[in-house]
């Protein structure tokens, strides 16, 4: 007895799309991976939320390893990981950079002043251009920069303890200077 093919290949399509599924839930979304990873850091010069006549940028922490933080007062998940930026910053290991994306100034220092400022430096970005230079999909998004100036590691969603010892910290240099 022969099976039409009218019947055949609607269960073929139907077995591979099941394939697909399967395999999409297996994969972390937390994990995209960065065109950048081994490429020169975008650059980037841009008003200093604190001090808005002053540029600040990538040229600044050029010739030692840098932590870029992306994040917004809006962003639950910048919430979650502040407490965790603000223990990386007291480990003094490396300057953490943050990226105020899409946000109200006074929001974003009034945040900072209420919860504790962990970076050594933080550009403004109201319109989001350095975050599409940067390929950021979302907040909150870290990224780890050599002492050459090439990203070396991105992640995406809020960063905890874990992640940063298990992926960020063997990145670093033994005695990785501080800000």
């Amino acid at each position: 007895m022969r099976i039409p093919w009218r019947f055949l290949v609607p269960a073929i399509a139907f077995a591979v799309l099941v394939g697909f599924f399967i395999v999409g839930l297996k994969l972390d979304p937390g994990e995209i991976p960065s065109p950048f990873i081994g490429k020169p850091a975008p650059a980037f010069a841009v008003e200093s939320l604190a001090e808005p006549g002053r540029k600040t940028g990538t040229a600044d922490f050029a010739g030692k390893p840098w932590v870029l933080n992306v994040w917004a007062t809006w962003c639950g998940g910048c919430r979650q990981e502040h407490g965790t930026l603000l223990a990386i910053a007291r480990q003094n290991r490396v300057p953490i950079v943050g990226l105020n994306w899409r946000d109200d100034r006074v929001l974003a220092m009034r945040w900072l002043v209420e919860l504790g400022n962990p970076y050594v430096d933080v550009a403004f970005d109201p319109e989001g251009h350095v975050a599409i230079d940067w390929g950021v999909y979302g907040a909150p998004e870290t990224f780890l920069m050599d002492a050459n100036g090439r990203v070396v590691k991105k992640h995406i969603g809020a960063l905890t303890p874990a992640v940063w010892e298990r992926e960020f910290l063997p990145l670093l240099p033994a005695t990785a200077p501080g800000p």
